[in-house]
């Protein structure tokens, strides 16, 4: 387990993918890899990194305030453009050497109520709290993306678009979290 991750999202996350024994490497944020174009923003954790086809994955932590997950309505997927760009080059770097390289956006909801209807869609429950994973493929969702705030450079897909893409990602499974965290 690392002990620099920065929020609890990332801490559920990573005790996932332990849990389950998936191969990945949490990337560190503090460190910014320039391209010959400029700086590139790293992505978060790098799933099965001596595989034939690596995930790359970009976390968005959301706390989702409704009451029901059903036709996953209320759920918040902006992203920068900035997330967009950085993993598109990310992914092409990627896929120089491993051509079966994807990237994905996996926002993870935290629930602020733990009483929700979830619909059927699986949820995780880490260190007192409940999370629900879901995963859109980068090019499902720059294929689909609209701004959202010109201001702060985000975009959103619609609710449509989101719930067509969104991928059931992971089972019922609970984490009570590191030690000493």
């Amino acid at each position: 387990m690392q002990t620099t991750l920065a929020n609890i999202y990332e801490q559920a996350f990573e005790c996932f993918l332990t849990e389950n024994k998936l191969p990945f490497l949490w990337i560190d944020q503090s460190k910014c890899l320039a391209f010959a174009d400029g700086p590139v923003k790293n992505f978060d954790f790098l799933i099965g990194p001596d595989t034939d086809s690596p995930i790359l994955v970009e976390l968005k932590g959301r706390t989702f305030k409704g009451s029901s997950l059903a036709g996953l309505k209320g759920l918040d997927g902006w992203v920068t453009f900035a997330d967009v760009r950085s993993l598109s080059r990310w992914l092409g770097q990627f896929q120089t050497d491993t051509p079966a390289a994807r990237a994905v956006f996996v926002f993870a909801f935290r629930f602020a109520n733990m009483d929700i209807e979830t619909d059927g869609w699986p949820h995780y429950d880490y260190s007192g709290e409940r999370f629900l994973f879901l995963a859109i493929l980068l090019q499902k969702y720059a294929g689909a993306m609209k701004i959202r705030s010109p201001k702060w450079q985000t975009v959103v897909i619609n609710a449509a678009d989101f719930r067509r893409h969104a991928a059931k990602t992971f089972k019922n499974k609970s984490c009570k979290g590191p030690k000493g965290r």
